[in-house]
């Protein structure tokens, strides 16, 4: 029988033929290769395909990986994962492109009792029986925003106007962004939202810019958050403006363009990788992650996302090779020791940052995981 192995290139699903295998470890990913979080998605896909590129087999056992795509939607989302799970019968999850959708499939595979690795920041993940089943590979939001607003600090901005998403992810920001902001003693002045769909934000920018802020922070991703900037420069608006690694992408700055020059963002240090010291310790892997989503995709990777999901990638083959000893692909123990395994992930190097997990928390990352960075001339140059 002739297994497959589903891969996305420019954001085009292709099937290419795999050797069969005797034992296998099935992998389920969903993907936003179409819709709102599109331009987050496709890095995304293209990121796991360099995963597989770069281990396409864990302890002697072949990777069968399954991609299928949500279009931007949670419900569909939470659909793909039921199948990946109940019909395909996966041993893990991965995906996706958005914390509403990414979400909803964190609760399939908690009910599933199937482990998960998540693409996108997440606020907090189910238990079932007191047990998580997923973790979340991006820096947490506390951190995003936490390392910002110490540099807004530094720069004495006082009195910050915030614009985000009407979503999970705006929620996120603007929360993180009181949390490290009020004890520093800067007032949040505006609390303006959008939804992801939306071509416009005039309005709420009046607003911000009415309130007088000495700085502006946005709580959007992807190519919807470059409206804030725009707008922003449409009202003449001359003080800094800032961000966090949900901007990071190609799509964003050809978007924003002059008005987001002068961005201050906090990122993964995968993103300035040439700017880094050779002895810095996510150089190694960033330089295989460039060469492996080259070989997998034919393009240069540019943008943070794909990072993320090649880490993905990497903490899912290190937990597997202890889980193996434990039990055999295709089984309820193979996933639990699968999830056990991913819980006690330690010091597992990535091109975002250094992961350790354990059941407390789903997140894996510290401050070492991020970097600050300011767009000049439309490049993301590292802030020393």
């Amino acid at each position: 029988m002739r297994k497959q192995w589903t891969k996305f290139i420019g954001g085009a699903a292709v099937a290419v033929a795999m050797t069969p295998a005797h034992a296998e470890i099935v992998v389920g990913v969903v993907t936003s290769q179409t819709g709102p979080v599109s331009s987050i998605g496709i890095p995304y896909g293209r990121g796991v395909n360099a995963g597989y590129a770069f281990a396409n087999e864990v302890g002697g056992e072949k990777i069968r990986m399954i991609l299928l795509e949500d279009g931007s939607d949670p419900s569909t989302a939470t659909k793909n994962a039921r199948k990946l799970i109940e019909e395909d019968k996966v041993d893990i999850l991965l995906g996706t492109a958005g914390t509403p959708a990414t979400s909803a499939m964190v609760g399939v595979a908690t009910e599933q009792r199937v482990p998960m690795i998540a693409f996108s920041p997440v606020p907090a993940v189910q238990r079932l029986d007191g047990t998580p089943w997923a973790i979340s590979v991006p820096q947490p939001p506390s951190l995003m925003v936490g390392v910002v607003v110490d540099q807004m600090h530094k720069m004495g901005v006082k009195n910050v106007g915030f614009i985000g998403f009407s979503d999970a992810w705006g929620d996120l920001v603007y929360n993180n962004l009181k949390a490290a902001g009020e004890p520093l003693g800067m007032h949040i002045l505006t609390n303006e939202r959008y939804a992801r769909a939306d071509t416009t934000v005039t309005a709420q920018i009046l607003k911000v810019v009415a309130a007088k802020p000495d700085g502006v922070i946005t709580g959007g991703s992807g190519t919807g958050g470059a409206l804030p900037y725009l707008a922003l420069a449409e009202r003449g608006y001359k003080g800094p403006i800032f961000g966090t690694p949900a901007l990071i992408n190609p799509d964003f700055v050809r978007l924003a363009g002059k008005s987001a020059e002068g961005l201050i963002a906090s990122t993964g240090p995968i993103m300035v990788l040439d700017q880094l010291p050779d002895e810095h310790p996510n150089k190694k892997i960033g330089l295989a992650f460039r060469e492996a989503h080259l070989k997998a995709n034919g393009v240069p990777s540019n943008d943070g996302f794909s990072a993320y999901s090649f880490d993905a990638w990497l903490i899912f083959i290190d937990a597997a090779k202890r889980a193996l000893a434990k039990a055999k692909p295709g089984t309820p123990e193979f996933r639990g020791a699968l999830r056990q395994a991913i819980y006690s992930t330690s010091e597992v190097v990535g091109t975002h940052g250094i992961y350790n997990y354990r059941p407390e928390s789903h997140v894996g990352t510290d401050r070492r995981a991020l970097v600050l960075v300011k767009l000049e001339d439309g490049q993301w140059k590292l802030l020393k």
